[in-house]
């Protein structure tokens, strides 16, 4: 159940880090989810279970971060190359 912190900081970080992506704030949501709630199952599963202040702030902190990670990832790769017409 831990991993829903790590999930719900990777939309905010995923949000945040594509704020000025066309992608627009649903497709960098997606992304920061899918890393915040990645990150969140490994925090949880490296510390164990229980939650105390420290144990949430890492799983939000770090769902943020690597939500902001992921989403950032998504607009380089889809980010158009110069000359190159779609």
């Amino acid at each position: 159940m831990e991993w829903l912190l790590g999930l719900l900081g990777g939309v905010v970080g995923g949000g945040i880090g594509g704020a000025k992506s066309p992608f627009g704030p649903l497709a960098h949501g997606v992304a920061g989810a899918v890393g915040g709630g990645i990150t969140g199952a490994i925090i949880e599963s490296a510390t164990g279970s229980g939650l105390d202040f420290g144990q949430i702030l890492a799983q939000v902190a770090g769902g943020g971060v690597v939500g902001a990670l992921f989403s950032a990832v998504l607009g380089l790769v889809r980010k158009p190359k110069a000359g190159v017409q779609s």
